[in-house]
């Protein structure tokens, strides 16, 4: 089921390019460190599935977050995100770079955020989204905020709302089986 209103519906089906935040988005905000001083991410693998079936439905996905990780780094090339921006406090600039690097207007961005250091983007977009658990200022920001907290499943939430604006969800999630295990497994199953 999909948990966006028509007219969200209406706006999402414009969208070209999905901007995540990472901490509180792709996963839950939570930071682990090893005995080492290693950071440690845990990311939710259905937001993972959910980012390629978005890219593989023609919506680009970029990445802007604050903080520098190498588990993020090999998260983003595992998920093949090609737009990537790591220890960006003032996102505008990210955010600026990737409209002149994807020749791309505001009015078909998507962006989830939790925080306030999300919101200068989210002000600028068609579809500013925040997770279910995110900062009451950025909620404020705000025109669609998922059922699922972050790196629980929001991604996967925003991605399938907006493959379903633009097709129906069905007939693509049966188009990428046959895609990705073939006709013939298919048909077995």
């Amino acid at each position: 089921m999909i948990n966006i209103s028509p007219k969200l519906l209406a706006v999402a089906k414009k969208i070209k390019l999905l901007i995540l935040d990472v901490d509180g988005v792709l996963t839950d905000g939570t930071l682990q460190y090893t005995k080492d001083g290693e950071k440690i991410k845990n990311f939710n693998a259905k937001d993972g599935l959910g980012i390629r079936m978005l890219q593989e439905s023609g919506v680009e996905v970029a990445v802007i977050t604050a903080r520098k990780s190498p588990a993020v780094e090999k998260r983003m090339n595992d998920l093949k995100i090609n737009h990537f921006y790591t220890g960006y406090d003032n996102k505008i600039e990210a955010f600026n770079d990737l409209l002149k690097n994807l020749s791309i207007h505001p009015d078909s961005i998507a962006y989830a955020g939790d925080d306030v250091l999300d919101i200068p983007v989210m002000r600028l977009v068609a579809l500013p989204v925040t997770v279910a658990d995110a900062h009451f200022f950025a909620k404020q920001h705000s025109k669609w905020i998922t059922s699922a907290n972050g790196g629980h499943g929001a991604v996967r939430e925003i991605a399938d709302a907006l493959i379903a604006s633009k097709q129906d969800i069905n007939n693509f999630y049966d188009d990428f089986l046959v895609n990705h295990i073939g006709k013939t497994k298919m048909d077995k199953l």
